[in-house]
């Protein structure tokens, strides 16, 4: 058996790291490529980030989470979440309001452009936007998105390096 082993045992560990890899990659984390610009200035296009697939599996959204969800059939989406089940969220004079109440959003730079009317979210749904308000298509477009759609929530940024660590968002 040791002879074996010491033959072996190179193939053994690299075969038991790439079995872990999978199902850290299947269950906990999932790499993700940032697409456009609709999370400046949090994220930028192409940046690589790290999502927590297993978070939402012990835990409920929460307003500020930034998730990744399933938006089209091809397309998965990164925005923030705004509305949560039984809120009413709607857009006027430049910021978002959550049941009457102006969001108060640190992360944003300048006034959202446009109206949007009241729009109640339904159990099982989420309101998101993108940071990037003026550039973003989110649940002003898309209507609130279904619970069963999200991925993960973003947790780490992993390239560029000079930006690499947990992602840090206001809540």
């Amino acid at each position: 058996m040791g002879k074996w082993l010491r033959k072996n045992g190179v193939t053994m560990c690299l075969l038991v790291t790439v079995l872990l890899l999978l199902i850290i990659r299947s269950f906990v984390l999932a790499p993700y490529i940032v697409h456009g610009q609709s999370m400046l200035p949090l994220l930028n296009t192409e940046e690589r980030i790290l999502v927590n697939t297993w978070v939402y599996q012990v835990d409920q959204p929460h307003y500020g989470d930034v998730i990744v969800f399933q938006a089209t059939k091809k397309e998965k989406y990164i925005k923030r979440v705004i509305g949560l089940p039984g809120d009413t969220v709607e857009i006027k004079h430049g910021f978002v309001y959550r049941n009457g109440k102006r969001v108060k959003e640190p992360y944003l730079v300048g006034k959202i452009m446009g109206v949007t009317p009241p729009t109640h979210v339904s159990l099982g749904h989420l309101y998101v936007l993108g940071d990037n308000r003026n550039n973003s298509k989110d649940s002003r477009q898309l209507g609130p998105i279904s619970v069963h759609s999200v991925v993960g929530r973003a947790d780490w940024v992993i390239t560029p390096f000079n930006r690499f660590g947990e992602l840090t968002t206001a809540r």
